[in-house]
């Protein structure tokens, strides 16, 4: 298996002053295969799921709010902007893989479709987006989300940053925190989990935790 470190060839060099950012992936959504999949909106499920969210000390006192720009992932983000007193910043590169080749496909088939994206990083599985290519666009997001973070002169000295996606984003993010080959043995254990790293030495303080 080839090893892949960040997707841009480089480091991670990120500038902003050194705060935790929680990494979240959505919970469960509302599957429609006759509605987009960035436009599946969160279950009930998915929002039982998010009171645990808000029992965390960190979502609450949250500095800054980050999300994709995939309508599961805007909820999410928002109940903890709601908290926190945040505005949801938006940031289209925090998107999921693009799969608009396949479309919609029955779970069972995602599985394997999601296993030989995460196995063979530099290939395209039925057209979808490479994790070479899913993982440089995502480590350029969160570079820009931290700066904007750094920026806003508001924010309290111990407040963290919230990051609001998705699984495969955030595992994909994870292996380039972690200077590892891109591997699904870092996916999320379910929708509806999260993990923290530090913006300066990105130290990662453990694997994804379902909420």
């Amino acid at each position: 298996m080839s090893r892949y470190r960040c997707g841009t060839g480089r480091s991670l060099s990120w500038q902003a002053a050194d705060v935790i950012v929680h990494v979240v992936s959505h919970p469960e959504v509302l599957i429609d295969p006759g509605v987009p999949v960035p436009q599946w909106g969160l279950s009930p499920a998915g929002y039982e799921r998010l009171r645990r969210l808000l029992a965390m000390p960190w979502a609450r006192s949250a500095s800054f709010v980050a999300s994709s720009a995939e309508r599961k992932a805007v909820q999410t983000a928002q109940v903890v902007a709601e908290v926190s007193g945040c505005t949801v910043h938006v940031e289209e590169d925090l998107g999921e893989n693009d799969r608009s080749a396949t479309g919609f496909v029955p779970p069972e088939r995602f599985e394997e479709l999601a296993d030989a994206f995460f196995a063979e990083p530099e290939r395209s599985v039925q057209g979808w987006e490479t994790a070479v290519d899913a993982q440089r666009r995502i480590v350029g997001a969160v570079e820009r989300i931290l700066e904007r973070a750094r920026l806003v002169a508001t924010a309290p000295e111990d407040g963290g940053v919230v990051i609001a996606t998705h699984g495969g984003v955030g595992t994909l993010l994870q292996c380039a925190l972690r200077g590892v080959a891109i591997e699904r043995r870092f996916d999320q254990p379910g929708q509806g989990s999260w993990y923290s790293f530090d913006s300066v030495t990105r130290h990662v303080a453990h694997g994804w935790r379902r909420l």
